[in-house]
């Protein structure tokens, strides 16, 4: 690629950042300002906790992507992967993809040390699985809270019992597809195939964007490092640990939101509620998953026995300071990456 067409998509991705960035901003203008407001009520002393929950939270997702490397052979430094999870984190909140834009930025981002990109998919794809089946043992521990406060309802079974049905046929499914190179490469490559034909439609001269062949040695790759990852069960005890401290540090950061505000509540509503909003908000059209995230963490928490007045504000303060704790680290990395190659 020529230097002056470097020069170009740099500058059009930054454009897109930027725009990126302002619609975020336009979106929760309204939170920021019920932030700012609600600021001289809580007690100040217990937001930065905050920051402490975070820094682990950021540490607990490198360790797990630094473990997941090693058992597929790469050696990649800790530093490295604090700054991708750094960036993955403001590719995520900016960019409306439900997670998808993790999966392409991250494999950039590693082709920077040699990994192959069947190898960054497959470590993002059990980072996910390795998120949501740790979660299970919070879950658990959610219900337990609910049941001594009284709180467990019909409505709390139903969607805690929907998550673990959620997360298993899931897990079961993508296990069941690439646990066999045949079915890997017929499944994916009908979907390679399928994404080609919608391509086809806006742009008419190119009926192959995607390159099936080489796409079908990427799923026969990826196939093969899973059986890596599936020969010794064992290996996923440091991930699974790193895995249920980062679901840990995230709930711990809304609680003490709570604190600041004075309250102690039961912490099985908080943790349904996380659960929930999360799981809405990959399917989210909007950046960060904005109103959804808000709209169902509060309904879940009042139907938990969290009166709306509290966890209204509670939620909103929660959104827009994890946004200004994550955002501009997040930023300047990525702006960084932007502008010149930084060996992952």
């Amino acid at each position: 690629m020529s230097e002056k067409r470097k020069a170009t998509w740099k500058l059009i991705l930054n454009i897109i950042t930027i725009a990126a960035l302002v619609v975020l901003v336009v979106a929760v203008r309204q939170q920021i300002f019920d932030t700012m407001n609600n600021l001289q009520k809580v007690n100040a002393w217990a937001l930065p906790f905050m920051l402490v929950w975070e820094f682990i939270n950021y540490h607990s997702y490198s360790k797990m992507y630094q473990e997941y490397f090693l058992i597929l052979g790469e050696r990649i430094r800790y530093r490295s992967l604090l700054r991708v999870t750094l960036e993955l984190n403001f590719v995520n909140n900016v960019f409306p993809s439900g997670g998808v834009s993790s999966f392409s930025y991250f494999g950039l981002r590693m082709k920077d040390a040699g990994v192959a990109g069947s190898k960054s998919t497959l470590v993002q794809l059990a980072k996910f699985i390795t998120v949501f089946i740790s979660f299970q043992i919070l879950l658990v521990f959610g219900l337990f809270c609910l049941a001594l406060g009284n709180r467990v309802n019909g409505l709390t079974l139903l969607v805690s019992g929907s998550l673990v049905t959620l997360l298993a046929v899931f897990t079961l499914g993508l296990a069941f597809v690439i646990g066999s190179k045949q079915r890997i490469n017929t499944f994916f490559t009908f979907l390679t195939r399928l994404v080609n034909r919608l391509i086809h439609i806006v742009r008419p001269r190119y009926p192959e964007t995607i390159n099936v062949a080489k796409a079908r040695d990427q799923f026969t790759e990826l196939h093969e490092n899973y059986m890596v990852l599936k020969s010794d069960y064992r290996k996923f005890k440091n991930p699974l640990f790193w895995g249920f401290v980062a679901n840990l540090t995230e709930v711990l950061t809304i609680y003490t939101v709570y604190v600041a505000f004075g309250q102690f509540v039961n912490p099985g509503a908080v943790i349904l509620a996380y659960a929930v909003a999360n799981f809405a908000g990959l399917v989210s059209l909007l950046p960060g998953g904005v109103g959804v995230y808000e709209a169902l963490m509060t309904g879940v928490l009042a139907a938990a026995g969290v009166p709306p007045g509290l966890s209204i504000p509670v939620t909103i303060m929660y959104r827009i300071l994890n946004m200004l704790i994550q955002l501009p680290p997040g930023y300047y990395l990525y702006h960084q990456v932007l502008h010149r190659k930084q060996p992952a």
